[in-house]
């Protein structure tokens, strides 16, 4: 601990990182204020009551990545999402349309014009999301729906402001990466979900503070688990799998280039955490369906309880965080995308043929096909390791926080259920521990990997500079991307 105080002084000693630092907190400052100030014509006790309504749906989420600042519209409603859906969409295009494989491997130039089309279709996809926005937010009464102009002027307000909104928040997130520490976008949302952690560390003053023996042995239980959640993300997003690679020696005119011996490097988790997130979009988007278009209630006219809607409607009730038959499909789902992922981020055949360009091959392997018909298998067992490794830090939380109701499961959910609840020590299972707040592996895995990378980079210049780093010298931090 004295070193790592040592090198938080020495971080403030260097003037250029200072002027980093101080400079980025100040921007993260001012996210954060956006946050207090609501979007005009916002009715906010009609919008408190319809948010505890569809917490649980795809708006959930967009409000867990956007600090909590979609809960409350205000004007960075929609934070970073937008952006952050244009990247994914430009990196997933870049594999399956080569024309713009080509301009990416312009190198800097290239790079500056896919920043350019993302920021382009980040507008665009703002605007259509805060169209939706505030319809959803007109049909719910919570913004003005009176019929003329005022009601369309109303709506339009809300659209223009969220888009202009957001187009900041995307011009603090690039500011921060080219002139402040750490990658700007990232910073965004760990502030975002950082904020969110006072009230859940007053829920658990309060049930200390009650003297209940069981309470307190279950926060302690609670702060257990996610310190081992914690150190297992930390080992698992730094470990690496080397891979030899030897570069033979090549004659270039009159001189000659010697061989070299040298590593490539593949991470476990390669997906991170969008993997999770495309599960977490895919299973709220029916309870947005229903909240968007719900069904007839019981004694209202045409209500029909035999009707498919109906029916679909009240199995969906049931199918949220804690139902076996829900976190069956969220776990077979991040499996399944971070395959998916992973298959079209890293393409084997193209490794291989870039190793062979220029001259490398791994011991033992032929160039070429048996090159990546090695790196495929390697691949293949990395990413299963890690897809299992993303559904049990996105499922251990949520049994904490939710529990996991065995009284669903065939044949012996009432009788486990029973047992459970009647063990002391285990009735929390099927229920959960009983807090409000919302700390699940989705927010995990951005907090510690944003964390990682941010001190991994502050590091690096304290050591660049001749000074000791967090764990002193001979010992360096490793972040996500190192």
């Amino acid at each position: 601990m004295e070193k790592f105080f040592a090198a938080v002084q020495n971080m403030f000693k260097i003037p250029e990182l200072r002027k980093r630092i101080l400079f980025t907190l100040g921007l993260l400052a001012i996210y954060r204020l956006g946050a207090h100030v609501t979007a005009p014509g916002i009715n906010k006790a009609q919008l408190e009551q319809v948010w505890s309504q569809v917490s649980g749906t795809l708006l959930g989420v967009l409000d867990l990545f956007s600090g909590g600042n979609f809960r409350t519209i205000s004007v960075f409603a929609l934070g970073v999402t937008p952006y952050i859906t244009a990247s994914i969409i430009l990196q997933l295009m870049t594999v399956l349309y080569p024309p713009l494989k080509k301009i990416q491997e312009e190198g800097e130039v290239g790079r500056q014009k896919i920043n350019q089309w993302t920021r382009y279709l980040t507008v665009i996809l703002c605007a259509v999301q805060t169209f939706f926005v505030a319809t959803w937010l007109s049909r719910n009464g919570i913004i003005d729906n009176s019929s003329g102009i005022e009601g369309w002027w109303a709506t339009a307000m809300v659209v223009v402001t969220l888009t202009t909104g957001t187009i900041f928040v995307m011009w603090l997130g690039e500011q921060i990466t080219e002139r402040g520490v750490g990658n700007g976008i990232s910073l965004l949302i760990f502030a975002g979900i950082v904020i969110g952690l006072p009230a859940g560390i007053m829920q658990i003053k309060e049930r200390v503070s009650a003297g209940d023996a069981m309470q307190t042995l279950g926060v302690i239980f609670l702060a257990v688990v996610l310190v081992a959640l914690i150190a297992l993300i930390v080992y698992v997003e730094s470990a690496r799998r080397n891979i030899a690679i030897s570069y033979a020696s090549r004659r270039v005119g009159n001189q000659t280039f010697r061989g070299q011996e040298t590593s490539l490097p593949l991470k476990i988790n390669m997906g991170g955490v969008i993997p999770v997130i495309f599960a977490s979009s895919v299973l709220a988007m029916p309870q947005t369906l229903f909240s968007a278009f719900p069904p007839a209630q019981p004694g209202s006219e045409g209500y029909d309880p035999n009707s498919v809607w109906t029916q679909v409607h009240t199995f969906f009730q049931q199918f949220h965080g804690g139902d076996p038959y829900y976190e069956l499909v969220f776990l077979s789902l991040i499996v399944l995308f971070t395959f998916f992922y992973i298959t079209i981020v890293f393409n084997t055949d193209e490794v291989a043929d870039n190793l062979r360009k220029h001259g490398g091959f791994i011991p033992g392997l032929r160039p070429g096909a048996p090159t990546a018909e090695y790196l495929n298998g390697i691949l293949t067992r990395l990413t299963t390791v890690g897809a299992l490794y993303l559904a049990f830090v996105a499922f251990a939380p949520q049994l904490l926080l939710s529990g996991f109701n065995v009284g669903r499961l065939p044949f012996i959910g009432t009788g486990l259920y029973n047992f459970l609840t009647a063990t002391p020590g285990l009735s929390w299972i099927p229920t959960g521990l009983g807090y409000q707040f919302y700390f699940g592996g989705t927010s995990l895995l951005i907090l510690v990997g944003v964390a990682m990378d941010t001190v991994a980079q502050i590091e690096a210049q304290l050591v660049m500079r001749n000074y000791e780093g967090f764990l002193g010298a001979g010992s360096r931090l490793r972040g996500r991307r190192s």
